[in-house]
């Protein structure tokens, strides 16, 4: 094929080339008819199909086609299940190719900086080890059916704000170890068909003219073999985007970019070559999906749907069970308020918006599932489409729960609230939610809410109800999946994959997000999420990787197979895990790390393995991690790879980073010696920290700064923090500059 295509490339035209880098229309690449070159089609997701009826109109705004809408990623994250996240995306492939879509635009690896981000319903995680894994696993399900995934958007794309220009500054270390971490396993264990360049500049550069993004990091280091799409209108300069490593534009932009890359390289500007290199790149993933399309393909609605119900429970968290109120036993009366619950949210706003197969009544679900000796009442509570309190609607509800054994309240973030295209404001959800929620509780003790919600919010009301499922945005079956949770059918087993803070000022980058409007600072650097939380001690309101289960499950035998490594060397850890309640269920067993002594600040501990588990009652399993380099290291921005200290590491196993049940310590020598280069401007403490120099410093007559010092702490500091430069312009003459150099000169030769 290798061969083909290049002589394909031999027989086509400088205009040809170029058009193939520009699409046809908004949602599909252009063909070459003469030479058999297909044109294949592209369409939104990540959590479902959007594709457009008939013909794409220049905007790609009609109506889309039913499809199965799953829960969005916020959810899916917090199933912690890298094989629910495969079926989910091979159910989509299904779809694509029953379609005749050629590649799905998803999944999306961004992290989640802020949790005002109007977007963050459509991303994995804050932390990068965790969506990089369930992106990976989404990446290989799509794309077992022969269909292209878009891993998108790379990178650092954090927010909706000025998110067409906004400049992301960013320091070296953070982008490696935060950003573009999130998206490094999912390129490298997923290989995706395509990696879509984000909006935004990155450190001044627009990502689709970023060479050091699009070609040295994805294509040279982590060995990327397909193209590279634009998000749509993403392009800056056309031909500037070809050099970088920019192969198709997205949608088309009518002949503007073509042009101007025949123009640059009718003018030299551009080579041939790099063209040619890009038509390669595109016209392998043309004949890649010609070759894996199936004729006649086709899905079946109901498994898809049943599959959309399963994955909704898995993923959905419960968050408090004061006086095991849930699940609901046997009652006499139910009171379920809330418009949600006959006008569900189970999903996000803008580009990823799916026209569903179905979509299950939340309140027709729970009343099926009930006993038949259960009684049910239904009150509206809020408007959808106001924020206004309803006084006669709330009193409606509060006389219906004053009646009633349980209320169930649904409320949350309605679309308004959170959507593509702009940020929130605040982490409140509507007033007249809030309200129905604290009248309610005035009159019933027994309060259950479910939340519909596509990121963190700020709950004031928490200690007056017993109970609260976030359920996220759970997609088309949300209905069946609350219903199976209530009523005690399966165990809640979702655990967040973000951190929800008591108040948006705890959040990190909250002094620092979105930005001037031209530019915005990533000033928390590596301390995002949890990393922060933990690191500072700021108690969270509900902590990352926290979840509730109606059973119980005892950690136990925490074991490393070795104790003493090599950087380069792997290790097996080993805990044991038993459901000792009652009910069958499933627990998200979580390994962090910890750099207990470190010269570089690092975070209280970074999760580094993840496993979900099924147990029956009084079952037990062994779970198994894997740990190689890089569960240790952090990214050394001098040597521009990632390094780990020698020293000692803590391995954290619990249930959540907040709830570490068992700890080992294994011990790590590093393979890489770093040369630390003494120069006039270099400390006395640098001095005595080099063992030439110590020694140095003894026959100085220093020799007192090792042990006890008969100096004053601060003295001493002091002292120890002085440039030998400094030192020896204020000996008079004491220490000379010949000293000075003599000492660098031994120093530095024994490196």
């Amino acid at each position: 094929m290798s061969a083909n295509i290049k002589e394909l490339i031999n027989e086509m035209t400088l205009e040809e080339k170029a058009g193939l880098c520009s699409g046809l229309d908004f949602w599909n690449t252009k063909g070459i008819e003469r030479l058999g070159i297909p044109s294949i089609m592209m369409t939104d997701g990540p959590h479902g199909l959007r594709k457009q009826e008939g013909d794409a109109d220049h905007l790609g705004i009609k109506k889309s086609i039913p499809s199965t809408c799953f829960p969005s990623a916020a959810g899916l994250a917090c199933s912690w299940d890298k094989v629910m996240l495969y079926k989910v995306g091979a159910a989509i492939g299904e779809e694509c190719q029953a379609e005749n879509v050629s590649i799905i635009l998803g999944p999306g690896a961004n992290i989640k900086r802020s949790p005002l981000c109007g977007r963050n319903f459509e991303y994995f995680s804050e932390d990068p080890y965790l969506s990089s894994k369930l992106a990976a696993n989404y990446i290989k399900g799509v794309q077992c059916k022969g269909i292209g995934t878009s891993l998108k958007h790379f990178a650092v794309n954090n927010q909706e704000y000025k998110r067409m220009s906004i400049d992301a500054v960013v320091d070296e270390r953070t982008l490696r170890e935060i950003y573009l971490a999130s998206f490094e396993e999912a390129v490298k264990e997923g290989q995706p068909w395509t990696v879509m360049a984000a909006y935004n500049k990155v450190n001044g550069e627009y990502c689709s003219e970023n060479k050091k993004l699009l070609t040295e990091i994805l294509k040279d280091e982590w060995g990327f073999n397909g193209l590279v799409v634009s998000d749509w209108g993403a392009v800056n300069e056309r031909d500037l985007g070809l050099a970088a490593g920019l192969e198709l534009e997205m949608p088309t932009s009518g002949d503007i970019g073509e042009n101007k890359i025949i123009e640059a390289v009718r003018q030299g500007k551009l080579s041939e070559k790099v063209l040619d290199q890009a038509v390669e790149r595109i016209l392998k993933i043309l004949f890649k999906s010609a070759e894996y399309k199936q004729e006649n393909a086709y899905y079946s609605k109901e498994d898809h749907h049943a599959l959309a119900r399963e994955v909704a429970r898995e993923s959905m968290v419960l968050l408090k069970n004061e006086d095991h109120i849930l699940p609901i036993k046997e009652v006499e009366s139910v009171a379920v308020i809330g418009a949600f619950a006959q006008s569900p949210r189970y999903q996000g706003g803008g580009s990823s918006h799916i026209n569903p197969t179905k979509v299950d009544n939340i309140y027709e679900d729970l009343t099926k599932m009930a006993g038949k000796t259960t009684s049910f009442t239904y009150s509206e509570g809020y408007d959808l489409e106001s924020d206004e309190v309803n006084d006669s609607l709330i009193e409606e509800a509060v006389q219906a729960a004053k009646q009633a054994s349980v209320a169930v309240i649904f409320a949350g973030l309605p679309e308004r609230y959170e959507s593509e295209g702009f940020d929130r404001k605040h982490l409140l959800i509507p007033d007249n939610h809030r309200f129905l929620i604290e009248a309610v509780a005035e009159v019933q003790s027994n309060v259950i809410v479910v939340l519909s919600n596509g990121a963190p919010i700020e709950m004031p009301w928490l200690d007056k109800v017993k109970g609260v499922l976030e359920g996220y945005l759970g997609g088309q079956a949300l209905g069946g999946a609350i219903a199976d949770i209530l009523f005690g059918s399966v165990s809640p087993s979702g655990k967040l994959a973000e951190t929800f803070p008591k108040k948006i000022v705890h959040n990190p980058s909250y002094l620092h997000f979105p930005g001037d409007g031209e530019s915005v600072e990533y000033r928390e650097g590596i301390f995002v999420g949890y990393r922060h939380y933990d690191t500072r001690d700021v108690e969270p309101l509900f902590p990352f990787g926290y979840g509730l289960s109606y059973t119980s499950f005892k950690y136990s035998g925490l074991q490393v197979d070795k104790k003493q490594i090599k950087d380069d060397d792997t290790i097996m850890v080993t805990v044991k895990i038993k459901n000792t309640g009652s009910m069958a269920g499933k627990e998200v067993v979580q390994l962090y790390i910890r750099d207990v002594e470190s010269t570089m600040p690092r975070p209280e501990k970074e999760l580094k393995g993840f496993e979900k588990v099924s147990l029956q009652p009084g079952e037990e399993t062994t779970v198994t991690f894997e740990l190689a380099k890089r569960a240790f290291a952090y990214y050394n921005v001098k040597l521009k790879d990632w390094h780990v200290e020698t020293g000692t590491f803590e391995l954290l196993v619990g249930k959540s980073s907040r709830d570490i049940l068992l700890k080992e310590t294994v011990e790590v020598e590093s393979t890489v010696i770093i040369k630390k280069v003494l120069t006039r401007n270099s400390t006395f403490g640098d001095l005595l920290e080099h063992p030439i120099g110590a020694e140095i410093m003894k026959a100085m007559g220093q020799g007192q700064f090792e042990g006890e010092s008969s100096l004053g702490a601060g003295m001493q500091e002091m002292i120890l923090g002085t440039t030998l430069h400094n030192a020896s312009i204020m000996s008079n003459g004491q220490f000379t500059e010949e000293t000075l150099q003599g000492i660098l000169q031994a120093v530095n030769k024994s490196n």
